[in-house]
């Protein structure tokens, strides 16, 4: 069943045509051949399948830079289509609608999101040497933050050094859930180059350093399974590895912010996504209980069903209108922390109850790989501890309301 998609009244006719030309490549592009797509993806697929992949894949890419959608997180002078924030917001609800669909449309993490650092706080000699090849598809790239032996949730504890000694930046550390680690040509790292000794709350010591993956002392450890399968994030030692100092990305002591400004927008297009695969799971439930006899009738019948039915519209509805309003938010220039934090906890929660229901009226087969629900479900679930664990956002909210209270004023819902 394709997507249905209409403009919506009150938003400019630029993010109307956005939409509806994105629902337009999804529904006659990619969900004909959706099947076929997955099929490729796994271990021991026939190499004529995957060859009927690829050539399919092209023809996709090709249509979506006939439209003028290539790569919407990137500036026209970068080969992007150059989408505003709350352009791409709205883009991404539609383009989730199938699994793996970004990737068509040059949006391939974490090399989007390390395009946008690239773009953001390169020096033209790193715009020409990483980001250009980069968006040329030449060169992959890795994200390397994250750490086996310090909370994720806290940035400020990681240990990975790098110390100057002459021209040259001296890293030493371990990583983990390093993105696509294994076809990464280079990675951007995550460092403490200040007083590494000192207290945990200097947030102005962290530097991104790019790192080629060849360098003497990068020794890729393994590939960390994730739900007990093979990923492409992996274990990395950095033993004294030596970079020239230009390859710092940004000023010293500024990764903290550019990794805060890289998840504040990316935690408003993954709600986008889960917005949009909430969408598709709702549609694919719909039909199945319009379809499915059992016990005497339709499983559009069963009180069970319609409350499934109801509470899985209000859920995606909610995540929606809020997603959107912090978007709005964000694309003014407001102060967006609280609600970014919000739609965080809310909208992962709601996208895992939506796509729970809809295995439950699917059966058996929504958990087999014949559907997209399993893999939403646990993609559900990671979303929870992604981009900051629940559990730190909620004190976040609280604190940014207390504080609001104790200088005199309450909350204003309204803004």
């Amino acid at each position: 069943m394709p997507m249905n998609v209409q403009p919506i009244p009150g938003v400019s006719e630029r993010i109307n045509q956005i939409r509806l030309l994105t629902a337009e490549v999804v529904n006659k592009e990619i969900l004909p051949h959706e099947n076929l797509l997955w099929a490729a993806r796994r271990p021991g697929a026939p190499e004529a399948t995957r060859k009927r992949a690829r050539e399919i894949r092209d023809a996709i890419k090709a249509k979506v830079k006939q439209t003028g959608l290539w790569a919407p997180h990137l500036p026209e002078e970068y080969g992007g289509c150059g989408l505003s924030f709350l352009e791409h917001a709205y883009m991404n609800e539609v383009l989730a609608y199938t699994l793996g669909g970004a990737a068509l449309f040059g949006v391939v993490a974490p090399n989007s999101g390390n395009q946008k650092i690239l773009a953001r706080f390169g020096t033209p000699e790193q715009i020409r040497n990483w980001l250009v090849p980069l968006t040329e598809g030449k060169l992959e790239s890795g994200f390397s933050m994250t750490e086996p032996d310090t909370a994720g949730s806290d940035p400020r504890s990681l240990r990975t050094t790098a110390r100057r000694e002459g021209n040259e930046w001296v890293i030493n550390g371990l990583k983990w859930f390093t993105s696509n680690g294994r076809r990464a040509d280079f990675f951007i790292v995550m460092c403490r180059t200040e007083d590494p000794s000192g207290p945990a709350d200097r947030n102005g010591k962290m530097t991104q350093i790019i790192v080629p993956r060849d360098t003497p002392g990068v020794n890729i450890l393994r590939n960390i399974e994730v739900w007990g399968q093979e990923s492409d994030h992996c274990e990395i030692s950095y033993e004294n590895v030596r970079v020239p100092l230009g390859n710092q990305l940004g000023a010293a002591g500024s990764g903290h912010h550019a990794a805060q400004e890289r998840l504040g927008a990316g935690r408003v297009y993954h709600c986008m996504n889960s917005v949009g695969q909430m969408w598709r799971a709702f549609d694919l439930m719909v039909q199945r209980a319009t379809e499915r006899d059992v016990h005497g009738g339709k499983l559009e019948t069963k009180q069970f069903v319609q409350g499934f039915i109801a509470d899985s519209y209000i859920d995606i509805q909610a995540a929606r209108l809020m997603t959107i309003h912090c978007a709005e938010r964000m694309d003014a220039g407001l102060d967006a922390r609280t609600d970014i934090s919000a739609i965080k906890i809310f909208v992962p929660d709601a996208y895992h109850r939506v796509v729970d229901r809809a295995i439950q009226v699917w059966g058996a087969a929504g958990v087999s790989g014949d559907l997209p629900l399993a893999a939403m479900y646990q993609g559900a679930r990671t979303l929870r501890l992604a981009d900051g664990p629940d559990e730190v956002h909620k004190i976040l909210i609280a604190k940014n309301v207390l504080h609001r209270h104790h200088a005199g004023e309450s909350w204003d819902f309204g803004n």
